[in-house]
């Protein structure tokens, strides 16, 4: 107990006075590779599906990108609680508030769990219902809802596992994270092809790697919470108060927002792109939904760079901001902006220039897919930039406990913005006004950005309140 007390006491002094640009870039290498190796496997699905070929490869690419409407879904609610739960325990740390801290991470993982359960009953109730709901295209349809049968099955354990990457990430312990992410990852890559192709299960198999792969990520990432400084999760700790309630939704809240929206959003999306194929016979439904699935799949791997950053960035704001370090929160976040800035310049002139290239590695998907991708690739890429304001501002005001204008934020992108012109633009615009949707709600989500998060850096701007060590 002495130990891990004086290993937490070294940490907060760590965490308050090494110059914050190596603490950002020392917490962000694991998360960058775990988020790398989380967006490896979400990219190998895709790529082991595309590789039965033909209109069956096209029918399956299309049903993992509308299941990622449901793999969203999950993410939310792991991070509405992981980040609801984690967010007071970095700050908690901060005040030294060990107890309290212990008692919020057994109460977040005993409450994702059984969120989890309620979702796995409900959507293997209501598989086929949901396929429906997902896509427009009959042909998807059937496939999806294999598809979606192995996800709900491993809902309780993929939840809980977001949620704990988080936990542990908040306390400034990445590694622990890195090697669960990491861990199931690794699996999910080698299973894809063993399942899809050996056992001739086709995207029935993805899905099952998945499932696999996710629960060995939570048992392994649960087992690291008994590892070094980690807070030790004991479910009988957990305390389901109106406080600690209420401290999760207003911490989490931000992220289920974006997260919701954001699954929202692929569900609107696919079914625009399907009855948009639909009116478009050289196109069909199921190729658009594809194409559109490719990119979000590519565009992943560039976002997941940003956020790993943004995971390392915001333990060191957490642990400044709760002890009362206002001018190390706010040199953090220049030195955030400055790195992501440049990220987003390199990902905007290679996704411009390289975009049939990047495509075509999926060389056995059908033609009309690669070239509608590269096209939509391009669309993309083009306000890639955006990113360096909008992801930092957000994370800042969300782990600093300012929860209202981290959720207007957060929901922005694809609540506010993307989702209405998608139901708009196409039925003026056709094609163009669907690739046009989120470029078109970068910018406007940027320039709701900028005013807001002016506000938050204004308030740091009073002197340090120096807490005694």
């Amino acid at each position: 107990m002495e130990n891990r007390d004086a290993a937490r006491e070294e940490k907060f002094i760590r965490m308050t006075t090494q110059p914050v640009q190596k603490l950002i870039l020392k917490l962000s290498v694991p998360t960058i590779a775990s988020m790398l190796v989380t967006a490896l496997y979400n990219l190998a699905d895709t790529y082991f599906v595309s590789t039965i070929g033909g209109s069956d490869g096209t029918n399956a690419i299309a049903a993992v990108s509308a299941a990622l409407s449901i793999m969203t879904f999950l993410q939310a609610f792991g991070y509405f609680i992981g980040q609801g739960s984690a967010n007071f325990i970095s700050r908690a740390l901060g005040h030294k508030n060990v107890e309290k801290a212990s008692e919020m991470a057994a109460t977040g993982f005993v409450l994702i769990f059984l969120v989890g359960l309620v979702i796995a009953a409900v959507g293997l109730s209501f598989t086929r219902q949901i396929a429906d709901l997902l896509t427009n295209v009959d042909s998807v349809k059937p496939v999806l809802a294999e598809y979606l049968h192995w996800i709900f099955m491993a809902a309780p354990f993929m939840c809980t596992a977001f949620t704990l990457n988080n936990q542990l990430r908040f306390q400034g312990n990445a590694v622990y994270a890195m090697v669960g992410v990491v861990s199931g990852a690794v699996l999910n890559v080698g299973l894809d092809p063993l399942f899809i192709h050996v056992l001739g299960m086709g995207a029935e198999g993805a899905a099952l790697a998945t499932a696999i792969s996710q629960t060995v990520a939570f048992v392994v990432l649960f087992s690291g919470t008994f590892r070094g400084d980690n807070l030790r999760i004991h479910p009988k700790r957990a305390r389901f108060s109106a406080e600690n309630l209420g401290i999760i939704v207003k911490g989490g809240l931000p992220s289920l927002m974006r997260q919701g929206f954001a699954s929202l959003s692929v569900l609107v999306l696919n079914r625009v792109a399907g009855d948009l194929g639909s009116r478009l016979p050289e196109i069909g439904g199921a190729v658009l939904m594809a194409a559109f699935g490719l990119v979000s799949k590519i565009i992943l791997i560039a976002n997941y760079i940003i956020i790993g950053l943004g995971q390392g960035y915001q333990p060191v704001v957490g642990f400044n901001y709760g002890a009362g370090l206002y001018s190390r929160v706010r040199k953090a976040f220049r030195f955030l902006v400055t790195v992501i800035a440049g990220w987003c310049i390199l990902v905007t002139l290679l996704g411009e220039l390289f975009a049939p290239f990047v495509v075509n590695l999926f060389k056995d998907a059908e033609p009309a897919v690669r070239n509608l991708a590269a096209t939509i690739l391009r669309f993309q890429c083009a306000t890639f930039l955006v990113n360096c304001w909008v992801v930092p501002s957000n994370m800042m005001e969300q782990t600093m406990g300012k929860t209202v204008s981290a959720t207007l934020l957060a929901m922005a992108r694809q609540g506010m913005f993307l989702m209405p012109l998608a139901l708009i633009l196409p039925r003026f615009f056709g094609l163009v006004g669907l690739e046009l949707c989120q470029p078109i709600s970068d910018v406007l989500t940027l320039l709701l950005a900028i005013p807001l998060q002016l506000r938050i850096l204004q308030e740091l701007s009073a002197p340090d309140r120096v807490q005694s060590t």
